[in-house]
């Protein structure tokens, strides 16, 4: 049974180590701030995840695997939130993504784009001559 708990443990040890490689490489590979973060943020969450479950196979149902798990869902939740609030705060100061059309990137708001781009009228403001 230990075999088996063991070889549980390293594979999720060893398949999050190499989930959270393959988003480091996404890091330097992805040409964009929006898809770098994409590519971080959820590689890097399952590969923690990945390798915390793995830690937990090793420790038993002990007080550290209770631990383990509250470190787990801390991350599950706090790690795509950040990405989330990082990539709002961006794109609200004015860091527009950019798109690719016919293999050149374009910022998204460039005029090539305006027919691509839905207007969305945001006002609150009542029309009172409507009513």
């Amino acid at each position: 049974m230990t075999i088996v708990l063991d070889v549980l443990s390293w594979i999720g040890i060893v398949g999050g180590g190499i989930l959270c490689l393959i988003g480091g490489l996404g890091l330097v590979r992805l040409p964009d701030m929006y898809t770098r973060m994409h590519g971080a943020g959820i590689i890097d969450t399952l590969g923690i995840g990945l390798i915390l479950v793995g830690l937990m196979f090793q420790a038993g149902l002990t007080l550290i695997t209770a631990k383990l798990v509250l470190i787990l869902v801390f991350v599950f939740f706090t790690s795509p939130t950040a990405t989330h609030a990082l990539a709002r705060a961006a794109l609200n100061g004015g860091h527009a993504p950019e798109v690719e059309d016919d293999g050149i990137r374009l910022p998204i708001d460039s005029p090539d784009q305006e027919n691509m781009t839905p207007q969305v009228n945001v006002s609150r403001e009542t029309d009172s001559s409507k009513t």
